[in-house]
């Protein structure tokens, strides 16, 4: 609908409110759930800003106060939520709740007040690392695996996570400007130190098969 796809109004929580937060947004209005998930913050701090945001570069804005009292690093879970007030333009609202959880700390579950966070706050854990206390989708079976196989270790959406495939093998192509496809820099010019993106080991992995 024309007008509804304006930036969500965006709240920042602190990690211990969360649940209020989410209930009271529901009280608001905002009772249809739509998704969580979660962002590797475990590099970046970012300002401890509370209240409505406007939506537009909220990212940008929060880590712009990064000198003053700052957030931890860890992972910050976020949970969109929609208004519908009446049919037709501006009749939808979005908000985007945003918490950051600090490394080691846990989250309340907000499966008691939206059954449907089941599957996102499970997805959530297993990619993450988040610890939700209190979840419950009514089988009593708790956080289990959901979309990776029985004892697969580590968490496959955190930076830190490195990827098999990079350890037994050179990622191809350029990495830097600059860099010719094999990686090597143009004539005349001295080489720059490589930077290694996200997923790549470092040397205590051993060396790898080219």
């Amino acid at each position: 609908m024309p007008g509804d796809d304006l930036p969500p109004q965006t709240r920042r929580v602190d990690v211990g409110e969360w649940h209020e937060a989410v209930r009271s947004a529901r009280d608001e209005g905002y009772a249809f759930f739509d998704w969580l998930s979660a962002v590797d913050e475990s590099d970046a701090v970012v300002g401890t800003g509370t209240g409505a945001e406007d939506g537009s570069g909220t990212d940008a804005a929060a880590r712009d106060d990064a000198g003053e009292a700052g957030l931890l690093p860890g992972v910050d879970v976020l949970c969109h939520l929609l208004r519908v007030r009446a049919p037709g333009p501006g009749g939808l609202g979005r908000l985007l709740l945003r918490t950051r959880v600090p490394e080691g700390g846990a989250l309340r579950s907000v499966t008691d007040l939206f059954p449907g966070a089941a599957w996102h706050e499970r997805e959530t854990h297993e990619m993450f690392g988040v610890t939700l206390e209190g979840f419950d989708d009514g089988t009593g079976l708790g956080l289990r695996p959901l979309l990776l196989p029985e004892g697969f270790e580590g968490t496959p959406l955190r930076k830190d996570f490195v990827l098999a495939a990079r350890a037994s093998k050179p990622w191809p192509g350029a990495k830097e400007p600059g860099e010719g496809p094999e990686g090597s820099a143009p004539r005349g010019r001295r080489p720059r130190r490589r930077l290694l993106p996200p997923g790549v080991p470092d040397p205590s992995w051993g060396p790898r098969r080219d």
